[in-house]
């Protein structure tokens, strides 16, 4: 891809080849099935009469701006994505690594996947590889001591256990 000068890494999104395909996917679904839904909503709305009093064409148009929006995002996602590969067996941290660790001070222990920025839910252990915790863990291995700066100051984990 050219560089035309005003690109950074601002606007770069990394994300696995699943996801990128997944967007894709949605994408084309909003764009076919769901514009034609909404904009037989809109004409359906419009035979009820007088538009200036119609909440159902109201709604259906905020609908269709919700949808545009959402199209715009995923053709930027989608147009700025850069594919990360899922990091090789090397026994250190990388993309697609599912890492096991342990809190020095606390002594608990915890499992993440560390992920594209795209793909992260906490929620479901799933870390950014851009996040300070996904930053500190990457390129690290099992034994080693991290290091994470937190609000409530720094942390130290150990990497117990690393998995592909």
């Amino acid at each position: 891809m050219a560089d035309n000068g005003n690109s950074n890494n601002s606007n770069r999104y990394r994300m696995s080849a699943k996801r990128l395909e997944e967007l894709k996917a949605e994408l084309y679904y909003m764009q076919t099935v769901r514009e034609k839904e909404v904009a037989e909503q809109i004409k359906e709305a419009r035979s009820f009469g007088d538009l200036s009093e119609n909440s159902e064409y109201d709604e259906a148009k905020t609908e269709q701006g919700k949808l545009y929006s959402k199209i715009a995002e995923y053709q930027d996602l989608i147009e700025h994505a850069v594919v990360m590969e899922e990091s090789s067996d090397n026994g250190k941290v990388g993309i697609g690594s599912v890492v096991s660790v342990r809190d020095m001070e606390s002594n608990a222990k915890y499992t993440f996947k560390l992920v594209g920025s795209q793909e992260a839910d906490p929620m479901e252990g799933k870390i950014s590889d851009d996040s300070p915790f996904g930053r500190a863990l990457y390129g690290h291995g099992a034994g080693e001591v991290v290091h994470v700066e937190a609000p409530a100051g720094t942390i130290q984990y150990e990497i117990t256990k690393i998995e592909k």
